[in-house]
């Protein structure tokens, strides 16, 4: 069933550019900073609980799901020393994975929580208790430390815990899943598949108690996975588990798995998908609302949904192959996933509203924060960040297919292509052939769904292309040359009208980039609630070397005051604290 093949992480290498500056910041700011707070915030203090350390679990009101913070920033640990070497973070992940080994009990069974908190004891509480869901963090950074550095430190943890696990559970919180899925295909064990299936299989039968509180629909207990149309409650949740039976799909050969996952897919993003991306419209259960229910001022969109689609985004592009999977990763990663992280890398949203207003409730500063209670978000995006380059590309019996944009090196065997670009500021990708087979074989470009002027030129010859896949089959030489021309005018966009909340309202888009107005770019003595679309007027595109180097910024017509400044929407909230706008009245 798969149609493409992912690359290995030392197979792709970013090397400058937009994507690399991300990397570096994740890498030398993010990763020691995300440590820092897992120490002082008791994550870790917790792991030494469990390995009989004297000492309170913390906070004193207690979180079940805090080892998984942990496994996340591993994860994120394991992908960075696959791609180079660090000494200070090798020497830190090593202390961390040390700590996991020693808080596990001698029967297998892994989870700080329930070794000191106590409750009832393992898998008692399946609702809400989230231990399946840590173990599946934790198989996700054993997969990464295996594949990334040959380390089978924490698998050896993941597989003795992972024995310890009854037959037949479901845990509130999917996740487990797509990583049991991963543990089989590194172990050569397809039990682990089929035990993945099994959980897909129980969900949507009713037997995760507790459903009062949200209904069952919150953790898609209420229809089984096969048969449900839409999405439905807990945004990350659905997600994770969408993820899950995509794998297991995969792996087994389930046509109509994949299928139902691809319906619900499609009813999110047409119906339920914020402009950036962004995932879930109601704040009191984290979850999705009704269709076309997408206020900007009350979005919840939390980061980690951005996250999770994502990856289920890219599971169903390597299932399929259909670029528009690709595009939503796109999307998602340059307005809903980066929108959750300062320019600094040590500030952090968990929600992305695509409005702030000028005057907010007190203790509202609108700015990002330094670290959560509930700090899921921190170190997911440290994770993703650090498997970046592996979703660029892929490759098949075919040839590369090129997903994403930035200036990289990629080695396909004996195919290596040296890309180079200045994406998303500049619409220039550059692919040259560094190697190549004698035999021929395809290079493919995806034309994203945006682009409305796109050319290709390459050996032979100049040609118009437009949105979907370019494909060039060919003898290729070393030193071929084709490169891909994309457009990039300011755009502006109008709303779905079933959309109520911005019916009347445009906002202004560029290449990948959503932007935003934000108070300190408005005209002077003005708020921008006060501002208002001229449509009698052209955007134009301004540098705005202020924010970043190299950013492309939107001189915006305002009606009865001239312009106003847009910048990209992943950039707001890294200045003074104000207020801020997607969707702009006209």
């Amino acid at each position: 069933m798969t149609r493409f093949c992912s690359f290995d992480v030392r197979q792709v290498s970013i090397t400058d550019g937009f994507w690399a500056e991300r990397l570096r910041i994740n890498r030398e700011s993010s990763l020691p900073y995300g440590l820092e707070q897992l120490r002082e915030a008791g994550n870790l203090d917790n792991l030494r609980l469990a390995a009989g350390a004297p000492g309170t679990y913390r906070p004193a009101d207690p979180l079940p799901f805090l080892d998984s913070d942990v496994y996340k920033w591993l994860e994120a640990a394991g992908w960075e020393l696959g791609r180079r070497g660090d000494p200070g973070l090798a020497a830190a992940a090593d202390e961390v994975i040390a700590l996991v080994a020693a808080a596990q009990r001698p029967d297998g069974y892994l989870n700080s929580y329930v070794q000191v908190v106590g409750g009832n004891g393992p898998y008692r509480d399946l609702s809400w208790g989230h231990e399946l869901y840590c173990l599946g963090h934790l198989i996700q950074a054993a997969v990464a430390w295996r594949r990334a550095l040959g380390d089978d430190r924490l698998l050896t943890v993941a597989l003795r815990a992972v024995a310890h696990v009854p037959e037949k559970l479901v845990d509130g919180h999917p996740g487990i899943e797509m990583a049991l899925v991963e543990l089989g295909r590194v172990t050569g064990d397809r039990r682990h598949a089929e035990r993945a299936a099994s959980m897909i299989e129980l969900r949507g039968r009713g037997i995760l108690p507790g459903a009062d509180r949200f209904g069952a629909a919150y953790w898609q207990d209420h229809e089984p996975v096969r048969d449900a149309a839409e999405v439905a409650g807990h945004a990350v949740r659905q997600l994770y588990l969408d993820c899950g039976a995509v794998d297991v799909a995969v792996e087994l050969g389930d046509d109509r798995l994949l299928a139902a996952v691809r319906r619900r897919w499609d009813d999110m993003t047409r119906t339920r998908t914020y402009l950036t991306g962004g995932l879930g419209s109601r704040h009191r259960d984290e979850a999705f609302g009704d269709p076309y229910e997408l206020p900007p001022d009350r979005a919840y969109a939390e980061t980690c949904a951005a996250i999770a689609s994502v990856m289920l985004a890219w599971r169903l592009l390597l299932a399929t192959g259909d670029p528009g999977y690709a595009d939503a990763i796109e999307r998602a990663m340059f307005n809903g996933v980066l929108g959750g992280l300062s320019l600094t890398g040590t500030r952090f949203f968990y929600t992305n509203p695509l409005q702030r207003r000028t005057h907010r409730a007190p203790g509202d500063d609108g700015l990002r924060q330094p670290w959560y209670r509930c700090a899921c978000c921190p170190p997911n995006l440290m994770r993703l960040l650090s498997s970046w380059p592996q979703y660029l590309a892929t490759y098949d019996v075919s040839g590369v297919q090129l997903h994403q944009y930035a200036s990289a090196d990629i080695a396909s065997g004996p195919i290596q292509l040296r890309v180079r670009t200045g994406y998303p500021w500049d619409g220039r990708v550059t692919v040259t052939v560094a190697a190549t087979p004698p035999e021929p074989w395809t290079l493919s470009l995806r034309v994203p769904r945006w682009s409305r002027a796109a050319t290709l030129t390459g050996p032979d010859g100049t040609s118009a292309v437009g949105p979907g896949v370019v494909k060039r089959h060919r003898r290729w030489r070393a030193g071929d040359v084709a490169e891909l021309r994309l457009d990039l005018p300011a755009r502006v966009t109008a709303p779905d009208p079933r959309i109520d909340a911005v019916r009347g309202c445009v906002a202004l888009e560029r290449g990948p980039l959503v932007y935003c107005l934000e108070s300190a770019d408005a005209p002077a003595r003005t708020e921008i609630e006060e501002l208002t679309f001229d449509a009698g007027r052209a955007p134009e595109l301004v540098p705005r070397p202020d924010i970043a180097e190299s950013m492309v910024g939107v001189s915006v017509p305002v009606a009865g005051h001239g312009t106003a400044g847009a910048i990209p929407y992943f950039a707001w909230a890294n200045r003074t604290p104000g207020g801020m706008r997607v969707w702009i009245p006209r």
